[in-house]
Formats: C-alpha cells, structure tokens, sequence
C-alpha cells in the first residue's frame, strides 16, 4: 500500500497531455495577430479558459468519469497559474487572491458561455466574448471566434471519453 504513493498515475500524464494540448491550440498566432486577442498574459488566460470551456462541456456529459477528468484538469490548470503568477513575480501573499479572483473570472466565462451555447445562441456567444475577452475596441473578430468555437466543441462531442482520457485531444487549427 504504501508503494502506491510513489508510483507514478498513469491518468496524471493523460491529464498534463491534454492540458498541454489546450495550452497549445490557445496559444496559436492567429488568435493573437489575426483576431485581435491581446497577446498578454490576460489574453492568453481568456483563451485557455475558452479552450478549458470547451472540453469541460464536452465533459459533463460524461457523468462521473468525465467530472472525474475535469476536476484534474482543473487543478492542474490553476496549479499552473499559481506557477506562472509567481515567476511573473507576485509575492507568495498575492498569489491566492489572485488565484481566487482568476478562478471566478473563469467560472463566470464558462458559465456564460455554457448557457449561451446550451442554446446554441451565436450572438449570444459573441456578446461573452466581447464581455469577457475582447477590449471593447477590438471586438470586431468576435463572430470570427464565436464559429471558431461552435465548430472546436463539434469536434470536441465527436470525440471519445477513452480517447480524451486518455490523453488523445484533437483540435481543430484556427483559420
């Protein structure tokens, strides 16, 4: 029994594998050079918390196998934003508030999101992606964006629960 906490969970690395895939798709250029998200580190959240958005819906179909996977990568997604906030340098007192307040702001965008494509309202969709992401300025790709979405989370149902548990995770490239 005790050998058990050291061995290493498989399921972890299926975890860090389809973290590291949103974290990839979210950070293509197009999104960034084309479609007007600010390429910060506010944008480059928003756009791993709408990837994230995506397959958790995908998800909560699933039940308890799919909660199950969510909830790690959840914790794995905070757990790296903890990481990152303090190597850009906030203090170790800083870093739970901030961790706290970005925890909220995602919720609040997928649950937005959720209800907007629970009714697969398209402006609906772009009106949260104006709110949430874009500058109010720059908000002129969020139709753009909005189909970009709807067709990732196409691609995400037709996927298998084995497959993404797995740590297989296809996306679709931005165009």
């Amino acid at each position: 029994m005790i050998l058990n906490l050291f061995r290493k969970n498989p399921s972890s690395d299926a975890v860090y594998a389809v973290y590291t895939a949103i974290v990839a798709q979210s950070r293509q250029p197009v999104f960034y050079a084309d479609w007007g998200i600010p390429d910060t580190v506010t944008g480059r959240f928003d756009m791993i918390s709408l990837h994230l958005s995506l397959l958790f819906r995908r998800l909560r179909v699933e039940k308890q196998a799919g909660h199950e996977f969510s909830q790690a990568l959840f914790d794995l997604f905070f757990k790296d934003m903890d990481r990152s906030l303090r190597e850009l340098g906030a203090g170790d007192m800083a870093v739970p508030k901030k961790v706290r307040k970005m925890s909220e702001i995602f919720y609040g965008l997928m649950t937005s999101l959720n209800e907007a494509m629970d009714r697969d309202d398209r402006p609906g969709v772009e009106a949260v992606l104006r709110r949430n992401v874009y500058p109010e300025a720059e908000s002129g790709h969020a139709p753009q964006l909005a189909t970009y979405l709807f067709a990732q989370y196409d691609k995400l149902a037709g996927q298998s629960l084995a497959d993404i548990a797995g740590g297989r995770l296809e996306l679709a490239a931005a165009a």
